[in-house]
């Protein structure tokens, strides 16, 4: 019985939290983490990527100081294309490029609290 109240009281407390779910509706991997996080109660807002772009401001933002190469999806077209894994373009080129092309945009982007996780990360979720 205990358990069964920690694990409502994990619930109520993450449906508190608002959570960024940046996809493409699609993408099976989206797909997989949306179904994961809301089967744990998480509430999502939900945006569509290919019909609402992030600027490059916004995707400056939304990396900060991480690595950006991480945010390049390497199963992209144009990212093996330009061969990205062996050359990867400046940050600015690279940003430049994911405003332009979402696809380009490793998915989903889970963004809550400061935080931000990029892909399907269980055990980054698991920390929101």
């Amino acid at each position: 019985m205990a358990i069964t109240r920690k694990k409502t009281a994990k619930r109520a407390a993450r449906a508190g939290k608002k959570i960024q779910f940046l996809q493409k509706p699609s993408c099976t991997t989206c797909r997989k983490a949306r179904k994961y996080m809301e089967r744990r109660g998480f509430q999502l807002y939900f945006r569509d990527l290919a019909k609402q772009r992030l600027s490059p401001a916004e995707l400056e933002k939304l990396i900060g100081d991480r690595d950006y190469t991480e945010f390049l999806n390497s199963r992209n077209e144009l990212f093996r294309k330009k061969k990205m894994a062996e050359n990867p373009p400046t940050r600015k080129e690279a940003i430049r490029l994911m405003a332009q092309e979402p696809n380009l945009i490793r998915r989903p982007v889970i963004v809550a609290g400061g935080r931000v996780i990029v892909g399907f990360d269980e055990e980054g979720i698991a920390k929101l």
